[in-house]
This record gives structure tokens, sequence and C-alpha cells, in this order.
């Protein structure tokens, strides 16, 4: 590193042990749990679909989930002359509680990327900030398309984070299947926009009418949409109105799609390009275990590079299995993509 570099280094540390209320961030510490909140909540702000969902400190590594369901009616009358009062939980039965895992974010920049980047002043908030939203990025990635939890993970085979922890689908394929729509039992046979579904709207309702009758009208579902279904809705709007100056101006100001078959629509960065679901953001969470974050930044010369190194433990939950339905995202298909 160039002189200028090591000053920048030796400040970032600085700034990161006063921040972290340690006296060195080269030996390995435990972050206090006021500073780990702080951390987390930075790492949502990058993040405009984590800002949307439950994203909570619990203080076991399993246990019963944070967010209490009432999956029953709970009003009623006892003749409490010929018997007792009887409670009802107010868990929903299908509550099997969460599990969290070590999760590690371990990040490294180059003597050489050090010395370009020790030119700009705010280094040290820079590359906070990029290791914050990178850290974002694969909490929304595991989310959407974790299935398992490896020993040992491979990024090369599972470019998409699929074997570091289970998240949302893979937790409803494997506790509430009958939340998954599909056109035969086994789930084979693609369903396909355009022939089984004639647009969005259709299949949105659809999904809809899959949710639990406790949640059917509760007023926060939404239908969360990909970037390649929004994109099919576009050309076919285009194609029917482009040519009206203001129809046009609608269709790219996203004024015709807030809603599919009457529920809001949102599509976030890193989502499944053909997700198709209804739930409620308050159903989708990402639960951490308080003062389970761990940190160490050390300057590798044999490497000729600074590593930073996070872990925590985490894992993903479906407060209400019920309050979901989706299709799986491989198996939706386009009728032009078969007739072609």
């Amino acid at each position: 590193m160039r002189p200028e570099t090591i000053q920048q280094f030796n400040t970032l540390k600085r700034n990161m042990a006063r921040t972290y209320n340690v006296r060195n961030v080269a030996h390995k510490f435990n972050v206090a749990p006021s500073i780990e909140q702080k951390l987390n909540d930075a790492i949502v702000a990058t993040n405009p679909m984590l800002q949307k969902i439950n994203v909570v400190p619990v203080n076991e590594i399993q246990g019963e989930k944070v967010f209490l369901g009432v999956a029953s009616a709970v009003t009623g009358r006892t003749n409490t002359k010929k018997q007792d009062r009887v409670p009802r939980n107010l868990v929903d039965l299908d509550n099997d509680g969460y599990q969290l895992y070590k999760t590690d974010s371990d990040v490294c920049i180059s003597y050489e990327q050090m010395d370009v980047w020790a030119k700009f002043k705010d280094f040290a908030s820079r590359y906070s900030r990029a290791v914050q939203h990178r850290m974002g990025v694969d909490r929304i990635m595991v989310g959407w398309y974790g299935t398992s939890v490896a020993t040992q993970t491979d990024l090369v085979a599972n470019p998409q984070l699929q074997d570091v922890n289970k998240g949302w689908l893979q937790i409803i394929r494997e506790k509430a299947p009958t939340q998954i729509l599909k056109k035969d039992e086994q789930g084979t046979q693609p369903i396909v926009l355009g022939d089984d579904y004639a647009n969005l709207d259709e299949l949105a309702t659809d999904l809809k009418f899959m949710i639990g009758e406790p949640f059917k009208a509760d007023p926060d579902l939404v239908f969360l949409v990909g970037s390649d279904l929004i994109a099919r809705h576009h050309l076919r709007l285009y194609h029917a109105q482009g040519e009206t100056p203001s129809e046009k101006e609608k269709v790219e100001n996203q004024q015709v799609i807030k809603t599919f078959g009457g529920l809001p629509s949102f599509s976030f960065p890193g989502m499944p390009s053909r997700l198709a679901m209804v739930t409620s953001f308050n159903n989708l969470s990402l639960y951490f275990q308080s003062s389970s974050w761990r940190k160490q930044v050390i300057d590798n010369p044999r490497r000729d590079q600074v590593e930073d190194y996070n872990s925590r433990n985490e894992g993903y939950v479906v407060e209400q299995y019920q309050k979901i339905a989706f299709v799986e995202p491989d198996q939706l298909k386009f009728k032009e993509e078969l007739t072609n």
C-alpha cells in the first residue's frame, strides 16, 4: 500500500474501533447489541425490500415465531354455570418456530484497489456503504433462492446463494406445499400465461383465492411480481396502446400496473424474474440473533489485501403459512415461448 493508503486504512480502523467501542478491530470481537442494531438498520436502509419486510432481533438461535397470528375467531360467550371459559390460543397452529444459522459475510479488498479508493476523502464511508449494500443484496437473494443450509457453501455451484439458508419459497415447499399453485398434482406441467391465465390480473386473483379464509380480506395483501412478468405486461400494453402518446406515457410511468387482481403490486431488485406471489410484507421475516455478530478486520500481506470478517446467526421465516400463495418461478411460462 502507498503511504497515503496506509494512512486511510489506519483512519478506517480507528473509526471502526470508535464505532464498535473496541480497542483494536484486528482482534476478533463481539458487536454490542445496540451497535449491532444500528449496523442492521444501516444494511436494511440500503435495500428497498428489506425496508418492507420484518427484520427483527431475537434472543435465541431457535424458538417460537415473533409475530403472533390469529388464525381463528376469539370472540364468543360461555355459560359459566356449566363450564369454564376456554381461551383460544393466539398462536397459529402451524407455528413450528424458527431456526437460525451462522452466516458469514467476509470481504476483502486488494492493496491495489485500496490505493485507488484512498484518493477519496470519504474512503471509510464509501467502503462501509459498499459492504452494507452487498450484505443487503445477499440477504434478499437468500430469502428468494435459498434451498438448503450447507456446512461448506459453494458459490460457484450456487451463484444465487442457494446453499446458505432456506428462504421463504423453500419454507413453503416443505411446510405448506398446498400454498403453491400447480397445474397438476406433481407440479411438473408449466402454468402458461396467455393460456391458463389470460393476464396477470387473472393469475393474481387465483392466487388470492388460495389465501386462507382468516386472511383473505386483510387490507395488507400485495402481489409480488417479477421483472419478466412486468416486461411482458408492458410489451402487450405497448402493442395495444403504444401509438397513443398519452397512453404510452402512462405505461412508462407505470400508472397502469400499480395493481393486479385488485391488489397493490410490487417488484424489487433481486426477486426471481418470474415470481408471482400473493402475501403481505409483514408475513415475510428475517430474524437475526442479538449479540451474535462477530467482526474482525486484518491486514493480510501474504495475500496483498485487507480482509473484513463478519458473522452472525440469522434465518428466514414465513409468519403465516396460510397467508401466502405463489407459482414456482421456473414453472411459469409464456404462451409465445411455447408456440414459437
